[in-house]
C-alpha cells in the first residue's frame, strides 16, 4: 500500500528529518500493514481492486477533515490540491462501486491537533509516493488516471517532486520534544486506522 520511499526517491538520510524519524517509529507497524494488504493480492482482478478501493475512500474520508485545518494550510500552501477523497468517489462511480454509507464521524476532525495532523499527513503522502507501483498494476487490469485508477495517478510534476515539497514542509514546522512524540502517535494512529480498515474491507 503505503512503501514511503522509493528508489526514485530516496530518503535524504538526516537525522534530524521529521518525514526520516516518523518512517523509523512506524517501520515495523508499516511493514506488516503493507504485507497483509498485498496478501489480499488487491490487484488480481477488478472486484478485488474494489475491496482495495473501499479501504482507500474509508481512510481518505478519514484524513479529509484535515485538509480544512487553517494552520495546515498555512505550512503546506498546496494542501487542499493534495486531497484525494474526490478522485477516490470517483473512481469508485467508474467501476460501478457502491461505497459504504458511513454513519460514524472520520477518524480525524478539524480540531485535531497540528502535530498529530502531521503524522496523519505523513501517512497520506507516503501512500501517494509509494503508490506507483500500485497504479502499474492497476493498469495491467485496464484501469488508468482517467478511469477507475486516478487516485493512484501521479502529481503532473512527479511523485518525488510532490514529496519532497512535502518533505520540506513537513521538516519546517517548527515543534517540541513533546509535539514530536505527538507527531509520532499520530503517524502511528494513522497506521492503526489503515490496518482496522484492512480487516474489514479486505479481510
Amino acid at each position: 500500500m503505503i512503501d514511503q520511499e522509493t528508489p526514485a526517491a530516496p530518503a535524504m538520510g538526516k537525522p534530524s528529518d521529521r518525514a526520516a524519524v516518523l518512517r523509523a517509529a512506524t517501520h515495523s507497524t508499516h511493514d506488516t500493514l503493507d504485507k497483509s494488504i498485498m496478501a489480499a493480492r488487491p490487484f488480481d482482478s477488478v472486484a478485488n481492486y474494489s475491496h482495495f478501493l473501499k479501504v482507500q475512500h474509508a481512510f481518505h474520508r478519514d484524513v479529509s477533515p484535515l485538509y480544512d485545518i487553517p494552520a495546515l494550510r498555512d505550512f503546506f500552501p498546496d494542501l487542499a490540491h493534495r486531497a484525494r477523497l474526490a478522485a477516490v468517489v470517483q473512481d469508485a462511480a467508474d467501476l460501478g462501486i457502491a461505497l459504504p454509507d458511513y454513519t460514524t464521524a472520520p477518524a480525524t476532525t478539524k480540531d485535531t491537533g497540528v502535530p498529530e495532523a502531521l503524522g496523519w499527513l505523513y501517512v497520506v503522502e507516503g501512500s501517494n509516493l509509494g503508490a506507483a507501483f500500485l497504479f502499474k498494476a492497476a493498469l495491467k487490469l485496464g484501469l488508468s488516471a482517467t478511469y477507475g485508477a486516478r487516485h493512484l495517478a501521479g502529481a503532473p510534476e512527479g511523485r518525488a517532486a510532490q514529496w519532497r515539497d512535502f518533505r520540506a514542509a513537513l521538516d519546517a514546522v517548527r515543534l517540541e520534544k513533546p509535539e514530536e512524540a505527538r507527531a509520532i502517535a499520530g503517524a502511528n494512529a494513522a497506521f492503526a486506522q489503515v490496518r482496522k480498515l484492512v480487516s474489514l474491507h479486505l479481510g
